[in-house]
């Protein structure tokens, strides 16, 4: 029996609903039921837009105080890791960051066993098994299985980028394109690497994919077939070019068509006649990041490609093959 005593009589029947499950106050935008009054008014400003608390710091902008307090504490320092020194805004979050540290996995997936540090993650991963998409656009009906990626989404018909490089002024639609943009573009650290070679990568998913050329893993299998692929990329345009599954991505200037967003947006930068990517040791100017990254090896003394052969180096990977064509041609003819 519950014994927590009330001063009003409002407050005590509100306290009664959390036991009874009655919800009486329902939103007119998005049917979803609440227990009191406030709380259906603190939810309505998520359909307004109304973000009327902003960070000083960072001037992200918030709907409620609670979320803004939260912020506050990771510019505060408030609740930081001890292993990377990374900020959170509750003592919860940094217990589940610490997770990654001690590679704790708590929850597990009944279909694949694949396992995650938080229950929301895994709530996440159970729809690629289902398949559901409660996050649907309201312009073009486009629906997505994260919340984030609809908010992102949503920027494409707003154009909105409110995420700035303070190295370059780029701008970014989400903080997750300004991270990877700091990180490959500025940054020249490598904290992955490869157990059977040695290379370094930026990204853990740069790492990852690598390691399949060592063990000869093709995760990625056709449902349709029994065709299997080392990335999801080969196993998407596989579908797309035989069993006529999904939607071709097509620019709308010369009607290419095309897999990944990504590489569309890389195409339509080509339409705009724009080399956003500046060289830092000359004036060259390039269309995308993988190309600035391949032209910077012109004024680097490194070497990371052998031959097996006669262990030469070379800087670039494409030089490789054909040096070792020859090599191996002149080696048969001394033998």
């Amino acid at each position: 029996m519950c014994d927590k005593q009330f001063k009003w009589q409002s407050n005590l029947n509100t306290h009664k609903r959390s036991h009874t499950g009655v919800k009486p106050y329902k939103c007119p935008t998005c049917s979803k039921c609440f227990t009191s009054s406030s709380t259906l008014s603190t939810h309505k400003q998520t359909h307004s837009g109304g973000k009327c608390y902003q960070c000083s710091v960072c001037e992200k902008r918030f709907s409620f105080a609670d979320g803004w307090r939260t912020h506050m504490n990771i510019h505060n320092g408030k609740y930081s890791c001890t292993v990377c020194g990374k900020c959170f805004g509750t003592s919860g979050d940094l217990m589940i960051h610490g997770r990654i540290h001690s590679g704790e996995k708590l929850f597990e997936c009944t279909v694949c066993n694949k396992r995650f540090a938080r229950r929301d993650y895994l709530v996440v991963h159970n729809r690629i098994h289902s398949g559901q998409r409660p996050y649907n656009c309201h312009v073009c009906a486009k629906a997505f299985s994260q919340r984030g990626h609809l908010i992102t989404h949503l920027r494409i018909h707003t154009n909105e980028k409110p995420f700035t490089c303070s190295v370059c002024d780029k701008w970014f639609s989400d903080s997750s394109g300004l991270s990877s943009h700091m990180r490959y573009i500025h940054s020249s650290r490598k904290p992955y690497y490869c157990p059977y070679c040695g290379k370094q990568f930026k990204f853990d998913y740069e790492l990852k994919r690598h390691v399949y050329i060592h063990t000869g893993a093709e995760p990625y299998s056709c449902r349709h077939c029994s065709s299997r692929f080392r990335t999801r990329y080969q196993l998407k345009r596989h579908l797309l070019e035989s069993h006529n599954e999904g939607t071709w991505l097509t620019c709308n200037i010369c009607q290419k068509k095309f897999v990944d967003i990504t590489i569309l947006k890389q195409h339509l930068v080509r339409h705009k006649d724009v080399k956003p990517y500046i060289c830092n040791d000359c004036p060259k100017r390039f269309y995308t990041a993988d190309e600035l990254k391949r032209h910077q090896m012109v004024h680097s003394d490194v070497k990371q490609f052998g031959c097996i052969l006669c262990n030469k180096m070379f800087k670039r990977k494409y030089e490789v093959p054909r040096h070792f064509k020859r090599c191996s041609t002149v080696l048969s003819f001394s033998s």
